[in-house]
């Protein structure tokens, strides 16, 4: 059995959709565990709906301490030995869930499946495929610049017993929770990658993601978590990343600011100049 965990909070506009997207899987041997955090709309009310229609959809309705520990509570609740997250907002591509349940027998216990993911901006345009091609530990860590990294869950499931390894979801962790579980997880458990498109990924102006992007919180708990885990690789490989990482980083920066700020380039330019004639006069 799949076990699909849905976290959701005052998610009204899409927790219909949602439930109808596992719905249209038409899978027969899934269940999907719904963890609202006591929303304050209607998501509830719409929850309730569809509960009783379906015997597959099972749900609670409490305050929780942020996205990981309404994970984790899914986690508890779930009886499937496949797991998958489904955030709110985003959606499986068609018959994905059969198709996943037919290559989970033949992969070890825990495994770990990765497939690509569509990345969708507010206007439904397609940003991005996303394709984690190559998920050991020393190329994750190299960054979303050199390596990409699975930029969404539901584009991945796993072996429920991976937690028994690894943990749960850390609640410490609000907005690179995914990235650390992807990192914890790579380290101990069997990993398939397979191209094919699995997920698709909403980012949108009401997602916690595109608000952290946008305040530049997402970048810095990135660099924070990759830092923590490279310090489990040998000290040569740790600084031939650092460095690759870092100087793309700061690449990365300075483009931005200057495409932003155009006069300070001229500034400099002028400055530079400025110095050269300067130092001719004198002599």
């Amino acid at each position: 059995m799949i076990s699909i965990i849905t976290p959701v909070y005052n998610g009204e506009k899409f927790i219909e959709t949602c439930i109808q997207v596992v719905i249209d899987q038409n899978c027969t041997d899934v269940e999907h565990i719904i963890v609202d955090g006591g929303s304050k709309d209607h998501t509830v009310n719409i929850i309730k709906q569809y509960a009783e229609k379906y015997p597959h959809i099972r749900w609670i309705s409490e305050k929780d301490k942020g996205q990981s520990d309404a994970m984790n509570k899914g986690i508890a609740m779930a009886k499937g030995e496949i797991l998958s997250i489904l955030n709110v907002d985003d959606y499986y591509e068609p018959n994905v869930l059969n198709k996943v349940s037919e290559i989970f027998k033949s992969l070890p216990e825990p495994s770990f499946l990765v497939g690509n993911c569509n990345i969708w901006d507010e206007n439904n345009s397609l940003v991005l495929i996303n394709k984690p091609k190559n998920m050991k530990l020393k190329d994750l860590l190299k960054g979303w610049k050199i390596n990409p990294i699975p930029a969404n869950p539901s584009a991945y499931f796993y072996h429920t017993s991976i937690h028994k390894k690894i943990g749960l979801y850390n609640i410490e962790e609000h907005y690179g929770m995914d990235l650390d579980f992807i990192l914890r997880v790579v380290q101990a458990a069997h990993v398939k990658y397979i191209d094919e498109t699995l997920g698709n990924f909403r980012l949108h102006n009401e997602t916690k993601t595109f608000n952290s992007i946008a305040t530049g919180e997402t970048k810095s708990e990135t660099k924070r978590i990759l830092r923590k885990y490279r310090k489990k690789l040998p000290l040569l490989q740790q600084w031939q990343i650092a460095i690759r990482y870092d100087f793309l980083d700061e690449v990365e920066d300075k483009i931005s600011y200057f495409s932003k700020n155009p006069q300070k380039i001229i500034s400099k330019i002028q400055g530079k100049f400025t110095k050269i004639f300067s130092s001719i006069s004198a002599t």
